[in-house]
């Protein structure tokens, strides 16, 4: 199988050598299709085995014919006809990946004025900067390993070249936290110690480069991050802070910035059980706009299928019918949130869903993607379309976890032509967001 996979390499070896500026990103896919071609179609089909990983293999460049078998391909674990997973091994290969995904450069398309750097093992600040990531700013997330730049996050700057524009007050990378400067580089950095204090920095950040106040506040959780990581994706998609509280207390610097915007509506990630009675309170006392939880589950996966469903006015995806894009992560590996959070500024914007495990999807997961599978009556090419992004590699959510997601979300005849009886009428009662009239009544629709 290694040589089959040596073999299709090869003919990608000229490809590499005349584009360096797409190396990295296809190192990140290449590491897919090797991964696939291990665990490959016998563990689309099969139950995979427990079994250790080794390190990612390196490119061989070989001169030998190519393949003729699909299994060395690597599909389905790089892209289905729904799904595309960015392959990294942890979430700095995540982070270059998506990034490169999201800001694809080549003669007269520049890169993004400006780039995020965090360190990997900061979450919260990770999960924070997605803000960023919206627009006017878009700079898109890349992770450090401490205090030193991976060759991937290296060579993912090189190819992206932010050249810094009066947006980004003419600076090329902001530097969260201990996150290292890369060299040459105008760099503004952005927080000091401690997860609520890095949050309000970012946020302060953004307010003097846009010169405008949020539209809202989201408040989440530094105790528990698999309930604060959809919160990356809405703050890409909106340019909407997110500020950081403990269950039961705020800290002041979360207080303090929400006492200098007073008239800012705020919105809680989290039942009572992550953030508290007594710490919604807190933050009523200091602010005159409403105070809303966004989210009320007492479950990670069904938390951000709450969120995802949610709307009240401007606020919210309120993503209740067909049409739409997505991410899944696992909620295990709270950086990735924010190493992802540029696919919900981009392309296909679409709120973060989680899964708690690799192989088996959970009940709440499938059923809310089923609940919002597209269907047609007489013209697929006129229909709607999902599309999924899956993050991580097939360790972190398997080849049948992918399988599974593309089955659900795909485009399906509709047999009766009301739409009910295959596809499944989406629910009301589901989540604390408001259900589309145009969802309520039609039974003509997918």
């Amino acid at each position: 199988m290694l040589s089959r996979v040596r073999y299709f390499f090869s003919d990608l070896g000229y490809w590499l050598k005349t584009h360096p500026a797409k190396a990295v990103l296809a190192v990140l896919v290449l590491g897919g299709l090797v991964l696939a071609a291990a665990v490959g179609i016998k563990g689309w089909t099969e139950s995979e085995p427990d079994r250790a990983v080794g390190p990612a293999p390196q490119v061989v460049v070989r001169t030998e014919e190519p393949p003729d078998e699909p299994a060395d391909t690597g599909f389905p674990a790089f892209a289905t006809a729904n799904t595309t997973r960015v392959a990294g091994a942890d979430s700095v290969a995540i982070a270059a990946g998506v990034a490169l995904a999201t800001s694809p450069t080549g003669p007269g398309v520049p890169g993004p004025d400006a780039v995020t750097l965090v360190d990997a093992s900061d979450w919260a600040s990770a999960v924070a900067a997605g803000s960023l990531a919206a627009e006017p700013i878009g700079a898109p997330v890349l992770l450090a390993d401490g205090d030193e730049l991976s060759e991937l996050t290296a060579g993912a700057l090189e190819v992206l070249d932010p050249d810094g524009s009066e947006t980004t007050d003419n600076r090329q990378a902001f530097a969260i936290g201990e996150a290292p400067a890369p060299a040459d580089f105008r760099t503004r950095r952005v927080g000091d110690d401690g997860e609520a204090e890095i949050a309000v920095k970012i946020a302060e950040l953004r307010r003097d480069l846009t010169g405008t106040e949020p539209n809202h506040l989201v408040i989440a959780s530094s105790e528990e991050p698999e309930y604060a990581m959809p919160a990356a994706a809405w703050a890409a998609r909106s340019g909407d802070p997110i500020l950081y509280t403990e269950a039961d207390s705020v800290p002041e610097a979360t207080i303090k910035l929400i006492g200098e915007m007073p008239k800012v509506p705020i919105y809680l990630l989290g039942s009572a059980e992550v953030i508290s009675a007594d710490a919604m309170k807190e933050i009523e006392k200091v602010t005159k706009a409403p105070v809303e939880r966004a989210t009320n589950a007492d479950d990670p996966v069904d938390s951000a299928i709450d969120f995802a469903r949610y709307v009240d006015g401007s606020f919210g995806w309120n993503i209740n019918d067909p049409g739409h894009g997505f991410v899944i992560a696992s909620s295990t590996r709270p950086a990735d949130a924010g190493a992802a959070a540029a696919l919900s500024a981009t392309g296909t914007f679409g709120p973060l869903l989680l899964t708690d495990g690799p192989r088996d999807l959970p009940v709440g997961l499938e059923a809310y993607l089923l609940d919002l599978k597209p269907g047609y009556v007489d013209d697929p090419t006129r229909a709607v379309y999902n599309h999924v992004w899956i993050i991580g590699d097939a360790t972190t959510i398997s080849v049948n976890a992918q399988v599974t997601i593309d089955e659900l979300v795909a485009l399906a005849p509709i047999e009766s032509g009301r739409g009910g009886a295959l596809l499944g009428l989406p629910s009301d009662s589901a989540g604390q967001g408001t259900q589309p009239e145009s969802q309520k009544d039609a039974t003509d629709q997918p």
